[in-house]
């Protein structure tokens, strides 16, 4: 069994922001995979389906970002999983805009939501797909409104080919492909 927590906030007024790439990562998996999100548990969204035999389960917390930890900890204990089955799906300041970046392990760096879950599940030691936003030159306002800001027009067509390729890395991963694999993949460039 594997689950997939796409990170972000539910509100309209957060719908098309940097800081919900996360959500439109895993609802773009879903619709690849027929997934509905039709359930609630675990302070969560849930939808389920198979992958051949094999279980999973896609998360959306309700929790807002910065309490990501409470429902993702709250899945791990309630599904029992290994931390390698759990994949987290986010957004990432520190990465330049329209990059993606997928590790087997690793810090939260600046990323509250990565905080939380780290804390509550006591363990860095997780796969984890980052979808890059970090503006060119210095950050025209304070990062706590940029991450709220939302995503302008001209980028659209970026992150909608970002979240794109986070979405397809989740299927590999659910389908059971390696994160080195899906690491050789995915990572860097868009093309």
């Amino acid at each position: 069994m594997k689950i997939v927590v796409g990170l972000g906030n539910f509100g309209k007024e957060y719908q098309n922001t940097y800081h919900n790439l996360g959500f439109a990562a895993i609802d773009r998996a879903a619709e690849i995979l027929d997934f509905k999100f039709s359930k609630e548990k675990c302070f969560a969204s849930i939808a389920e389906g198979f992958s051949g035999c094999e279980k999973i389960v896609f998360a959306k917390p309700s929790t807002f970002m910065n309490l990501s930890g409470k429902s993702v900890s709250e899945l791990v204990g309630f599904y029992k999983i290994d931390l390698k089955d759990l994949l987290v799906v986010y957004d990432d300041f520190d990465l330049d805009r329209g990059r993606i970046r997928i590790r087997e392990s690793g810090s939260a760096g600046t990323h509250n939501g990565m905080k939380s879950i780290i804390s509550e599940l006591n363990s860095q030691e997780f796969p984890r797909v980052r979808i890059g936003f970090k503006p060119s030159g210095t950050c025209p306002i304070p990062l706590i409104d940029f991450v709220l800001s939302t995503i302008p027009k001209e980028e659209k067509e970026l992150f909608d080919k970002a979240t794109l390729k986070a979405a397809k890395a989740i299927v590999g991963f659910c389908e059971g492909e390696s994160i080195s694999s899906l690491t050789a993949k995915y990572n860097g460039n868009l093309d």
